[in-house]
């Protein structure tokens, strides 16, 4: 990505002086008569969004105000000056007082700035910013960059990434950091016992594969991330409506997010072996499609009842997830677009996770908390696992009713995970449905920044 830090000093930069309803009659005062008395012309009102820029003598823009809520307000959005971007003309800023948070101001702007313009033009803003004094702005463009590379995959249709297409992208980051990459394509799968990946790929004309990155020191802690990469999803045999399939490119959204974490963690280099495991498939209708009540022997060895085509994501994730924990991991990260009970439960922009790790799950909501990406944790709870008892096989992928259906995807992950130190589940929705300030309707990386924050805390 274009950066959106001004690296030399600006004396010109023009000054943003963010105010809320309670500090507008102060900082009014503080205001060159004919800039206060424009303002007042205009109607500011410090009202949260607007936006008003104060002309100069000579015509140019001499000040701009910008509105927030108040700071101990229930709505505060800390990232709302991620508006910015789209409100102001070129040039180049600063902040002339302190909002909410500075640090997650400054990445909003950042993230604010960014247009997906593969398939048309797009007008970038051409704004830069004076990093604000204090923060670490290397760190912050590290996140923007891996945010823009996460939205730019999903955003992405499908003709476009597919199964190769999300392998040639995992291989350029991995050549990007010197990182080694492998792929396993097609039949190898079965040859190699990855069963699952490839009875929910097999029936595209596009091979399934699984992508591994692999990068740092052996000697440091082990840290696998499984990202769910299912390209396209139709449901299977069990297929969708067209209204449930609309949105199915960004059934790869976990992957997107994945590579988008694993980028921030190589570019900071923190101390920890990285593994990277990504089934990349699409889930296609044709004669050779996997079927209701299939089994299959998974490559942990339990073997797998088909109750629904259509839960194709949590059986990608566990053959990957079985490979990941042979090794015991110190900690064993997946992530997904898995279940839209989550959605149900907990809307668009709040994925939940899972852990049986208290310590983790306490440094997971605190990280979600400080990054402004917000998580919530939900129960891996025990009376429901029986829902996933099948009469024939080990295990069922999808238990018949329209309970929990999040918690048992959880579950079900669960079983192929065993000599993992720690594992967390997060099952997102990766895609903003609506613009918001720093998060423009389309493609959206959540939980990585969250996570890249305890695992700098962790070995920074």
């Amino acid at each position: 990505m274009p950066t959106v830090f001004e690296t030399a000093a600006a004396a010109s930069a023009i000054p943003i002086t963010f105010v809320a309803k309670s500090t507008w009659g102060v900082i009014s005062t503080e205001l060159p008569p004919q800039g206060r008395q424009f303002a007042y012309a205009n109607g500011f009102a410090a009202k949260p969004g607007a936006c008003l820029t104060l002309p100069a003598a000579d015509g140019q823009i001499a000040h701009v105000l910008f509105g927030l809520e108040e700071a101990d307000g229930k709505a505060c959005d800390l990232f709302r000056p991620g508006a910015l971007p789209g409100l102001l003309p070129a040039g180049v800023y600063r902040f002339a007082n302190a909002p909410h948070d500075t640090r997650l101001a400054a990445l909003a702007f950042a993230l604010g700035s960014y247009r997906f313009s593969r398939y048309r033009k797009a007008d970038a803003p051409d704004l830069k910013l004076v990093p604000p004094e204090g923060i670490d702005a290397a760190d912050i463009a590290r996140m923007a960059d891996a945010v823009w590379l996460a939205r730019d995959l999903i955003n992405t249709p499908s003709n476009d990434m597919g199964p190769e297409e999300l392998a040639a992208a995992a291989e350029q980051l991995a050549t990007r950091f010197g990182a080694s990459f492998n792929c396993i394509v097609g039949d190898d799968l079965v040859r190699q016992n990855f069963p699952l990946v490839y009875a929910v790929g097999m029936a595209s004309t596009r091979a399934p594969r699984l992508i591994e990155v692999v990068w740092g020191d052996p000697a440091h802690s082990k840290v696998t991330l499984v990202g769910k990469g299912v390209c396209f999803d139709t449901g299977g045999l069990d297929l969708k409506p067209s209204t449930g399939m609309l949105m199915m490119k960004k059934d790869m959204g976990g992957a997107a997010n994945m590579l988008a974490l694993a980028q921030m963690v190589m570019d900071a280099r923190l101390k920890v072996r990285l593994r990277v495991l990504i089934p990349a498939v699409e889930n296609a209708v044709a004669g050779n499609a996997f079927r209701p009540l299939d089994i299959f022997k998974s490559r942990k060895g339990l073997t797998v009842e088909i109750g629904n085509t259509d839960a194709e994501g949590r059986l990608v994730l566990a053959d990957a997830l079985a490979l990941a924990d042979e090794e015991k991991p110190d900690l064993l990260v997946d992530m997904g677009t898995l279940t839209g009970a989550a959605r149900v439960a907990l809307g668009p922009d709040l994925p939940p996770f899972y852990t049986n790790d208290e310590a983790l799950a306490l440094d997971v909501a605190r990280c979600a908390k400080g990054e402004n990406d917000p998580l919530w944790r939900m129960p891996l709870w025990p009376p429901y696992d029986s829902w996933l008892d099948s009469k024939v096989a080990n295990i069922n992928n999808a238990p018949s009713g329209t309970f929990a259906g999040s918690i048992t995807c959880a579950l079900f992950l669960q079983r192929f995970v065993e000599h993992a130190k720690s594992w967390l589940h997060v099952d997102i929705y990766g895609w903003t449905p609506s613009a918001k300030p720093a998060r423009p309707e389309g493609g959206e990386c959540q939980a990585a920044r969250a996570i890249y924050k305890l695992l700098g805390e962790r070995y920074g």
